[in-house]
């Protein structure tokens, strides 16, 4: 694919990825309810900075991968995409009816910058975020274009867009709380993730490349 196309493609699926419940979104929500909005933007940036880093370590190792040879990436890449087969598939199979908040925002008290510091830490000692970019970012490789700067340059679309939800739910805090709590629209947003994972393995199986 061109490197627009592979930029659309990732900037649609981070979007729906960004939005689906869990840890990141559990942590902002309930900072916002709980310690306001100033220290869940600080929450948040601590999040994008920790996926900032996987995606770019992940990129640069991807790049090196590729450079050094291509059978291996290519490897890399249809096992990545069996592994989101799998994963959209229990997304499909196996929707999730709740999403609680828990107590996401208790921590030990401190400065603001505590919240900056434990968003990064939620996702720098979260190996799945490292193993699910090695999975997810060969899937949008464009063609033509040195891997290791446009894999590290789709991390940063991932980090905006979700600097730009986690605006939202900061905005939103009480109404997408409620929201969430509704077991038709966490398994509704399992069910579209699901099946965005399952169309990148099938686009990979049809692809002549």
């Amino acid at each position: 694919m061109s490197p627009l196309e592979a930029i659309a493609g990732f900037a649609v699926a981070a979007g729906l990825l960004t939005i689906l419940p869990g840890l990141d979104t559990a942590l902002v929500l309930r900072t916002a309810a709980v310690e306001g909005p100033r220290r869940a933007a600080l929450a948040g940036l601590g999040i994008t900075l920790g996926c900032l880093v996987w995606g770019m370590a992940v990129a640069v190792g991807l790049g090196a991968l590729l450079a050094a040879s291509h059978l291996a990436f290519t490897i890399l890449k249809w096992a990545g995409a069996a592994y989101l087969l799998w994963l959209g598939i229990g997304m499909l199979a196996r929707p999730r009816r709740s999403f609680e908040l828990g107590d996401a925002a208790a921590g030990p008290a401190g400065g603001e910058l505590t919240w900056l510091r434990r968003g990064l830490l939620t996702n720098l000692l979260n190996p799945k975020i490292g193993v699910f970019y090695v999975s997810f970012l060969p899937q949008f490789m464009a063609q033509g274009v040195p891997a290791g700067p446009f894999l590290v340059l789709l991390a940063a679309i991932h980090g905006l867009i979700g600097l730009a939800w986690f605006a939202v739910l900061i905005t939103a805090t009480r109404p997408l709380a409620r929201a969430l709590k509704r077991p038709a629209v966490v398994a509704w947003l399992d069910r579209v993730t699901g099946g965005v994972f399952v169309a990148f393995a099938a686009r990979l199986a049809l692809s002549r490349t």
